[in-house]
């Protein structure tokens, strides 16, 4: 899922923060949480959360409030939002066709011996992802 390689079995911590964030954000649904906020409540460093809400304010999934009370809230009820929009909104596409072999592009006319086997399972993970809401991972 990560830009220049394909299949990850683990989070890149671009999508590790957003989703971190976003969680936040739904716990917390009616307020506006100023940056500073977010990176205490989170563990996220300071220099890296304007990126990642950039991307998640573009994507629509948070707002942002400037002036003096500012900061972001969630931009969607937390049961609209699945896990893979957030993802998505920080990785880019989760489909992009890469060989988990070479890391290069894969050559449909020619598919390594293991495609097939890493497509299913990258395949069945954005499906668990998508039928994932934020609000479900909010509740205990």
């Amino acid at each position: 899922m990560s830009r220049t390689e394909g299949m990850r079995l683990q989070m890149t911590r671009r999508g590790d923060y957003a989703i971190r964030a976003m969680l936040t954000l739904a716990r917390q649904p009616d307020q506006v949480l100023s940056g500073t906020q977010i990176c205490r409540q989170t563990g996220i460093p300071e220099r890296f959360l304007p990126q990642v809400m950039r991307q998640l304010v573009r994507a629509d999934l948070a707002h942002a409030r400037i002036g003096r009370h500012g900061g972001y809230q969630l931009g969607k009820a937390a049961e609209t939002v699945c896990i893979l929009d957030i993802v998505e909104a920080v990785e880019g596409d989760s489909r992009r066709q890469r060989c988990v072999l070479t890391g290069m592009e894969c050559d449909p006319r020619a598919r390594c011996q293991v495609h097939a086997i890493f497509a299913s399972a990258q395949e069945a993970l954005l499906v668990r992802l998508a039928e994932s809401s934020l609000a479900s991972a909010v509740q205990p």
